[in-house]
């Protein structure tokens, strides 16, 4: 393979060198096509095929379906390894030895306790707001009470930073549920495991002990294990370029959040379940709605069905496919949007039309079964999904800041008024 490539303009050729990753990815630097050409820029919108940096973090193989966290596979570490483990890796680049874990989850505990003056700004939003809007408001926040910048060039300021948003956001996470269900607010247990903790900040009656269900602490530990990174999305990219203004961890991390929200993004969880509800108010009937999903002409969207990046399948969706059959079948929930995803599920994977076109149910239709199935409501998945992402998004903000990036400054094509005169106001 050439080492270079030719771009030729207006009769003008310009040679720009090849980027070829660990993984045989080819990428054409154009970091100077500007300077270079006198002010030609591309056009890419939404960046589909726009390296915007390199990145030692996550692989992800849409055609092959692959995704694998710092060189190890999501089936590997799904199945062997604790949430906690895997942010550990994401973060730091390699596994945690025994001692290394204990330490790390021993100076996340001893970061949990928030601010008691939080406690106002979640007594100020009403019963009625999203969650996403709240953790978000809450997440920036924490620069409130933690006003001076994370030095970066110091390992131990670093990490005091990391552990202390490790320590806090689920505890916030569990606030926002828990005003949103009129229960009061609880600092957790440091005698716990970090799962354990956040199923009891966020479930524990105040009148009765929290009994675990080992099915469920699993189920919870692979989701979050399955949604810790997924590469360059839109609020990974989003983390990056708002940290690239040197803006400290906390408030990076809320813009995250923020495009998290959208239901193009993490909010496609919460899609599945509105879709699966409105099926049952219209009477649940599953191959009416499969036929509609095939009508192209009819504006019905099935959610949860295929991914923009996966071309074969999702290799979350098999992991998690499993979780979700344990928690249901030892649950024992009888819900009848449940049973309509199961319906759908059976049909999608024998039916010839989403068979051939590869349209499997995703991580994100798993997932909102499994969470319903958990006793928490649609419009705290995406929350959910914001505490899995946590980590990756603290490791892509730590990567991109030691590597000293630039400052994110997007080009674009004026395509507006060119010079004109200014018309006063009374003869307009």
């Amino acid at each position: 393979m050439s080492e270079k490539a030719t771009i030729e303009i207006s009769g003008k050729k310009y040679d720009f060198p090849l980027i070829i990753g660990t993984e045989n990815e080819v990428a054409i630097d154009i970091s100077n096509l500007r300077s270079t050409t006198d002010s030609v820029i591309t056009m890419d919108p939404g960046y589909k095929n726009t390296g915007s940096c390199e990145s030692a973090i996550t692989f992800l193989d849409g055609e092959q379906g692959i995704l694998r966290y710092r060189g190890y596979s999501i089936e590997e570490l799904a199945d062997k390894a604790s949430f906690l483990e895997v942010a550990y890796l994401l973060i730091f680049g390699e596994l945690p030895t025994k001692e290394q874990l204990d330490k790390f989850h021993s100076d996340i505990k001893a970061q949990s306790v928030v601010d008691d003056d939080v406690r106002k700004i979640v007594d100020a939003f009403p019963k009625s707001a999203h969650p996403m809007g709240v953790i978000a408001s809450l997440t920036s926040a924490l620069t409130a009470f933690n006003p001076s910048s994370v030095n970066v060039d110091s390992e131990e300021a670093m990490y005091k930073a990391i552990v202390k948003i490790l320590g806090k956001f689920p505890v916030l996470v569990a606030w926002t549920f828990r005003k949103k269900n009129g229960l009061p607010l609880d600092y957790g247990d440091k005698n716990l495991g970090y799962i354990e903790n956040i199923l009891k900040m966020m479930f524990k009656q105040p009148n009765e002990e929290y009994i675990f269900n080992p099915i469920v602490v699993d189920a919870l530990d692979k989701l979050l294990i399955l949604h810790a990174d997924h590469e360059q999305n839109c609020s990974t990219s989003t983390v990056r370029i708002t940290g690239s203004s040197h803006v400290g961890l906390f408030a990076s991390l809320s813009t995250g959040i923020s495009a998290l929200w959208g239901p193009l993004h993490g909010g496609a969880n919460q899609a599945v379940l509105e879709m699966l509800e409105a099926i049952d108010q219209d009477g649940g009937d599953t191959e009416k709605y499969m036929a509609k999903a095939k009508d192209k002409a009819d504006p019905f969207r099935l959610m949860g069905f295929g991914h923009r990046v996966y071309k074969s399948f999702d290799p979350r969706a098999r992991i998690i496919k499993k979780a979700a059959d344990s928690v249901l079948e030892d649950l024992g929930v009888e819900d009848p949007i449940l049973e309509i995803a199961k319906g759908l599920e059976k049909e999608a994977l024998k039916d010839p039309y989403f068979v051939d076109r590869k349209l499997y149910p995703n991580v994100d239709f798993y997932s909102g079964i499994i969470y319903r199935a958990m006793g928490i409501p649609t419009d705290m998945f995406t929350v959910m999904f914001a505490l899995g992402r946590l980590p990756g998004w603290i490791a892509q903000w730590r990567e991109m800041r030691l590597k000293k990036e630039p400052i994110g400054r997007p080009r674009q094509i004026y395509v507006g008024k060119t010079l004109r005169p200014f018309v006063p106001i009374d003869k307009r």
